[in-house]
């Protein structure tokens, strides 16, 4: 987005507006590669099972919790940037487990 201070407001928020969809239409285009994404749930589910194992079920519950929001906030997100069923769901877990990818 660049940035023009002698350009009209209307015609700014227009080019801005076409940007956006562009990105939007690019974002859904792409494949979602998740790889990564299932090596990080893997690291997740079992230290839940080592925590659940060795009785810290606080920490269980807290860590739990932690994950299951942070993927209803992604999936919250990706339907108001307007996806819909399994690729909401692809891109939540992508942004939950993704870090994985890094392990």
């Amino acid at each position: 987005m660049t940035f023009d201070e002698d350009e009209p407001q209307s015609v700014r928020e227009e080019r801005f507006a076409a940007e956006r969809r562009a990105r939007s239409a690019a974002r859904k285009a792409a494949p979602l590669d998740s790889r990564g994404a299932h090596l990080g749930a893997v690291v997740v589910s079992v230290a839940l099972v080592l925590l659940g194992r060795y009785g810290r079920l606080a920490a269980l519950g807290i860590v739990s919790s932690v994950f299951l929001l942070w993927f209803a906030a992604a999936l919250a997100w990706a339907h108001v940037d307007g996806d819909e069923g399994r690729h909401a769901l692809r891109r939540a877990y992508n942004a939950t487990f993704g870090w994985g990818g890094g392990v």
